[in-house]
Parts: C-alpha cells; structure tokens; sequence
C-alpha cells in the first residue's frame, strides 16, 4: 500500500509537471511579448499556498498580504506603484485540483470574455502575432517535453511488447484470415500463428506489439488493415489484409491476437489471479511464485511459452517436469496434463455476440466453472472458485458463451445462479456490478473456465460453422437430433465410466482407433443421465464421421497454465546511446503521439472508439501508478504520451482551450476586430458546458472502473 502511494504521488507530481510545462510556455511568451502577468497556477480551483515578489509565501493568496501593505489589490495597482512597494505583478500559486492550470493576463480572462482592459500591457492591446505566439506557446512546450522525455527514454532503452502473435482468439478476424499469397507459396494454414513476427502493418514498420493493437482499435469499418507477417519456415513474408471488428469485451476494434509470451510470471500479484492459477496448477504447493519464470521442461531449456507448449505436446498426456528459477533460487515441479478439446464455432454468430466459440467434442460443451471470484468482487462470500454453474438466470446448463451474455446482459443487482459446490447443489444469489458510464448492463467480476473435472454437458450445438476454401460452411454436429438437456452427465461411454472430461476424451479415443486405422466412420454409444426430478437414464447414439474421429485423435494435452499469466516477450527499444537516434526516434515518437490523439478523436465522431474508454485525471493517475511498477523509464514514457495529448486537445479549435482563442485571433487577424463579446461569451459557456461535462463523464469512468 505504502509503495502504491508514493506511485500515485510519482503520477501526480508528474502530471503536474505537464501542466506547470504548459503554462510556463504561456507566461514565458506573455512575458517577451510585454504583457502584464497577474497571476501563474498549477492546479485549478482554492489556492492552497502562493508566492510573491516583495511579499513572499503565504497559506491561501497573497491578496491580502498586499493589500495591508498598499491598502489596494494587486490587480489595481500600477506599474509604478508596484515598483514603487517593491512587489511582483504576478502570483505564483498552488491550488488544489491537479486538473489543470492557468496564466491570467491583464485583459484576458478565459471564462470572461469582457475582461478587456485600456492599458498599454493588456493581453487586448498587444499585436496580434505576437499573442499568437502567447497562446501556442504552451501547446509547443508540451511538444518539446514530450520530445525531450522520449529522447531521454530511448538513451537509455525501454521495453516494450515484442510484435510477435501470441494466442489467436478462435473465429476472430485473425484466426481466419488467408494470406493474399498462400496459395503461391503453398501455405494451407489458415489464420496468423503463434509465433508469428509482424514486420509492418500498413506498409510502416511494426515497432512493438501495440502497433498491431492501435492498427486495430484506429481501423474504419469496411477497411481491411494490412499486416506482413514473418513465419519460420517460409521464404517470404505473408501478406494479410484483416478487417478488425469491435470486441464486445474491451469495447474497441481488434484482429484477435494476443502477444507472445515469455514463461517469467509477473510480480507483484495484485489481483490474485496468477497465486489462483498456480493453485489449481498444482504448483502453489510446489513452492512457484509469482516472479519465478520456467527455465526448464522435461530437461529442455525453454524461454517461451510458445517452446513450453511443444513440449507439454509432445509429452502426450503424461506429467511434464519443470524447473523454476528466481534469481540464486530454483525448484522443481510436475505440471499435470488437461485434455485438449476441439474448437466448436458458433454457425452464423452475430458480430457483438460475447464469444464466437466454444471447447468441447462433437457439439458436447462443459459447463462453465468460477475459476476465481476476483479480489475485492461484490461477490467474494456469494461465489467460491470452483463453483460449476448449473443455471445462471432462466439459462440451465449455460455455455460460456451464454453465461457471458447472461452476466453482460443483467441488469445492476441481484442474478439467480445454482451452482454444484463440492458434490452439491447450491443456490444463490450473485451481485451484478454495472459494466461502464452509460451501459446498463453488468458484470460478475469473475473469471470463468470449463468445468473439465465433473462430466457434465452445457447446452448442446447442434450445428456448427466450418472453415474451408470456400469460406465458412455450417453443419449438423453428431449430438443434432438427439435432444439432450444442458446439464446432462455423461455416465458410460460403451462400457466405460465416465468421471471427468479427460475419461470422456479417452474413453471415445478407445472405441474409435479401429476406425481411425480404416479411415473410416464409426457409432459410439452413450449412457447420460438426464437433469429431470426421477435423473432418469438413457442410451443414445452418436454417428461420427472419419473427420469427426481424425478430428478426435489429433487433438494433443494442456497445461493448467495458460500463457496470458506470463509476461509478454519484449524488445528494448534505445538509441545505443547516441543522442542523434535518440532525437530521431523521440520525434518519430511525439509525431506519432500528435497522430494518434487526432486519430482517436475522429474515431470518436465514427464511433468505433467508444467515449467508454477515455480517461481523465483520476483514469490517468490509476494507469500511472500501474505503469509505474514497472519502472521509472515507463512512466517516463507515458508522461511524454500524456503531454503530446495535451499538446493535441489544448489545440483543438474549441472555445476556453488555446486552439479556440487561436481560432479569435484569426478571425481578428482577417476582420480587423474581435467576434462580438456575446458571441464570444456564448462560446465560452459551450466551451465550459462541454469541457465540464467531458471531465465529468471520464471521471466517472475512471471511478467505475476502479470500482468495478
């Protein structure tokens, strides 16, 4: 807790550097330019301690330390009479909010468009070009900053996530798309691989990972991005044109993919999630940590998880043996096998459908299992890790996919669930948390899995989608026709109980290697008990094709350790110490920055960008602090993110912000007078209504997701 707060007082202290930064640009050029300056803050709203020539600090303004030693206020005293007392014309103040700050100009206030002034040294009175370089002034020192941090970033280096694919989420654009010279060069995988190395998107160099990321979230509807793509084995480069859609889950545009990772496992655990994962790993009790990464398996060096899962592979369903090392420390631990189980599409699922897939053999699914109910969940007490759900709502025996649609699709509250917790039947009542600013939908705040220790089955699918060279067909699964409820148990396969998925698995491989060797198809007959009141039992029988057992026989072994637990592969991105890269990138950097903010704002108007995921200050300060347990170069570099940003919307040619005055003084420049004071005082309450009301609504973000 101590080491988060001085985070978030890193985060603040450099926030309010930015802003200091941009308003030293404005009061620096106000002061070369010969107008009077009353008033310089960091901070918006009380003033909480200030400064001034001739009469020092102060708790509060220094108002009223002037006006007993003058008898006026600063304000309205002349030049001469200050002089004459010795005592600045500028305040220099500290105040409370760190959301902004401001110089205050004689003859120029923001929300006062009517405080002009007759004095030679009023904003007003000073030549156009030269307050146009007052009010750009700070925009470009936020512009030099941020060009400055990057430089003094890649000097020394900084690490990013490699762009390299990691996972592939099934069915996504990703998984499915065909490279445009495949068939030339005889590839018949479909979909980016794991391992894969994007070399360029859009025809610029791919840097880090995040490249792929932002080509996805920035993309247009109807307009494929363009990815090249190195894969080991082929000659040259593969060429994807990709279409990214909007993932219901992070609310933004994506191809799929995830990026490679590393088998280091991150430190600190914050959420409990990777302790949670090693326990059911079996691993916790061996003694691996959070921090520990995997040196060796089954006596192989390995260095990524991509080499961890050819290994755990080719182990085929037996015990796989690790070594573990954090710095002199190293251990050993057994790593048991989950079976592998097919990729079920969903035929003709719709666009924003919560899941396009499901795992499970021939069209059977397991039932959902809570893997964790996450630290600080409305439902810790309500949920145990390792509750099957048996209903959630009016849905019994839910797939993943309709257990997500029915947490996504509830209402703020209560949600019925009956859950099997150790051998029994339990029902209770799950809070549903609401999901973001103007979403009415909710959220468990767990982390769901399949249910592969108990024999149960989810709602069939009865068809399913197939991908082939004519694009992606449907078909009937073996289970169509046979109107088995969700929650059935599988309890014999031929003569062969059933306990777990595993068993089920096995148990199907037994009955079908004679057909396997013909090439040929097979019947397998099932004994299930129903979820009525009298349980009753039944045979049913299932068809399968040759496809259908190949299918079955290829299917390899898992570990209970997924890849997105571990730390990404990463690059370091520096300059080898010379200050001329490092210029170079640092302003490739800051003009990439400027692009981007642009970007995002139109997407914004396009609304492929939801107004969701924009932060303000209380959003910016959480990523900081997250950021910043990373190191201090990594806050480094989000401060120059963030000040390029400010630089970016500061400009925008809206009422109260710099961009907005600029766009007066054109209009002066071109007309020979200032627009009319009530035109100017509509704009500004705009300018103020919509400022305000954007702070409000990213602050509200910004606390509901921490809340949530």
């Amino acid at each position: 807790m101590l080491f988060t707060g001085f985070n978030i007082l890193l985060m603040i202290l450099g926030f309010g550097l930015l802003i200091f930064i941009h308003e030293l640009g404005h009061f620096v050029a106000a002061k070369w330019a010969g107008i009077r300056t009353e008033a310089f803050a960091v901070g918006m709203g009380p003033v909480v301690l200030s400064w001034r020539k001739g009469v020092g600090f102060a708790a509060g303004s220094t108002h009223y330390k002037v006006v007993r030693k003058t008898g006026k206020a600063a304000s309205d005293l002349t030049d001469a009479e200050l002089e004459q007392h010795d005592i600045g014309e500028t305040e220099y103040s500290l105040r409370w909010l760190p959301i902004g700050g401001f110089v205050r100009m004689l003859g120029q206030e923001d929300a006062n468009p009517e405080a002009i002034s007759e004095d030679p040294r009023s904003y007003n009175k000073c030549p156009i070009g030269k307050r146009m370089i007052v009010v750009s002034a700070g925009v470009i020192m936020n512009v030099i900053l941020a060009a400055v941090l990057f430089v003094a970033v890649f000097m020394i280096g900084v690490r990013f996530d490699a762009p390299i694919v990691g996972g592939v989420a099934p069915a996504s654009p990703g998984a499915t798309a065909v490279a445009d010279n495949a068939e030339r060069l005889g590839i018949t995988t479909i979909g980016l691989q794991p391992g894969d190395v994007v070399t360029h998107v859009d025809g610029k160099e791919a840097k880090t990972f995040a490249d792929v990321q932002i080509a996805g979230a920035m993309s247009r509807p109807n307009v494929p991005v363009n990815f090249t793509v190195q894969r080991d084995g082929v000659d040259e480069p593969l060429n994807f044109a990709i279409e990214p859609v909007r993932d219901p889950v992070q609310g933004l545009r994506s191809i799929g993919v995830m990026p490679a990772f590393s088998l280091e496992l991150p430190r600190p655990d914050r959420t409990g999630a990777i302790s949670n994962a090693l326990r059911q790993a079996g691993l916790w009790e061996q003694g691996v940590r959070p921090g520990m990464a995997m040196i060796e398996a089954n006596g192989r060096s390995v260095a990524t998880y991509q080499e961890f899962r050819t290994v755990f592979e080719q182990a085929d369903g037996e015990p796989v043996q690790t070594s573990w090392a954090r710095g002199d420390e190293t251990l050993t631990a057994t790593i048991t096998s989950q079976p592998e189980l097919d990729l079920l599409l969903y035929a003709n699922a719709p666009a924003d459908a919560a899941q396009h897939f499901e795992h499970g053999l021939f069209g059977l699914t397991p039932l959902v299992e809570i893997r964790q109910v996450s630290p600080g969940s409305h439902n810790e007490g309500i949920l145990h890790d390792g509750d099957v759900v048996l209903a959630i709502g009016d849905v019994h025996g839910p797939t993943m996919r309709q257990f997500r649609e029915a947490a996504a699709s509830a209402s703020p509250g209560m949600l019925s669930m009956l859950v099997l917790r150790d051998g029994e039947e339990v029902e209770v009542n799950a809070v549903v948390a609401r999901r973001g600013t103007f979403d009415d939908t909710g959220m468990l705040n767990v982390m769901p899995g399949y249910a592969l220790d108990v024999p149960y089955t989810a709602a069939p699918l009865e068809r399913i989608a197939v991908q082939n060279d004519e694009g992606e067909q449907s078909r009937n699964t073996p289970v169509h026709g046979l109107q088995l409820f969700p929650a059935t148990r599988i309890d014999v396969v031929g003569d062969t109980p059933v306990d777990n998925w595993a068993d089920f698995r096995a148990a199907l491989r037994t009955m079908t290697e004679d057909a396997l060797e013909q090439q040929a198809g097979a019947t397998v007959e099932l004994a299930v008990i129903h979820p009525t009141p009298g349980r009753e039992r039944e045979i049913v029988t299932i068809e399968l094709t040759a496809t259908d057992i190949a299918t079955l026989h290829r299917l390899g072994w898992q570990s209970g350790l997924p890849e997105m637990f571990f730390e990404p592969l990463q690059i370091t991105r520096t300059a080898d110490g010379n200050p001329i890269t490092a210029l170079k990138m640092g302003s490739e950097e800051t003009w990439k920055m400027m692009q981007l903010t642009y970007l995002t704002i139109d997407r914004l108007f396009r609304r492929t960008v939801g107004v969701d995921q924009l932060r303000g200050p209380v959003g910016i300060v959480h990523v900081g602090v997250t950021i910043a347990d990373r190191g201090i170069l990594y806050l480094i570099f989000l401060l120059a993110v963030i000040s390029v940003n400010l630089a970016v919307i500061n400009f925008l040619p809206l009422p109260i912000v710099d961009g907005g005055l600029f766009l007066f003084l054109i209009y002066e420049k071109i007309k020979g007078e200032p627009p009319s004071i009530a035109f100017q005082n509509w704009a500004t309450i705009f300018g103020l209504l919509l400022i305000g009301t954007l702070f409000l609504v990213v602050t509200y973000n910004d606390i509901a997701r921490l809340l949530s």
